[in-house]
């Protein structure tokens, strides 16, 4: 799993933040990030019936920042209508 981040809020300190996925493939995950992302992308690689060299598939999977949440952990919900 590859996990990706959006925007930062402009005013947001750089330091890390936990941060917990809920819903989704990855509910529960428990990751850092910095800047307060409104979006955190996460990828799945997707499994070959028969592959072909080079080229690769990855299911994408958008959560989004819940803003009322303002102390650690940050929390980011499942958008299941992304991308």
């Amino acid at each position: 799993m590859n996990v990706g981040t959006g925007a930062v809020d402009a005013g947001a300190e750089m330091r890390r933040e936990v941060a917990v996925l809920a819903g989704g493939p990855a509910d529960g995950l428990r990751m850092y990030v910095k800047g307060r992302p409104s979006v955190v992308q996460v990828t799945y690689p997707c499994a070959w019936e028969s592959p072909v060299p080079g080229v690769r598939a990855e299911a994408v999977y958008v959560y989004r920042r819940d803003h009322r949440s303002r102390e650690e952990p940050l929390r980011y919900g499942f958008d299941g209508a992304s991308p």
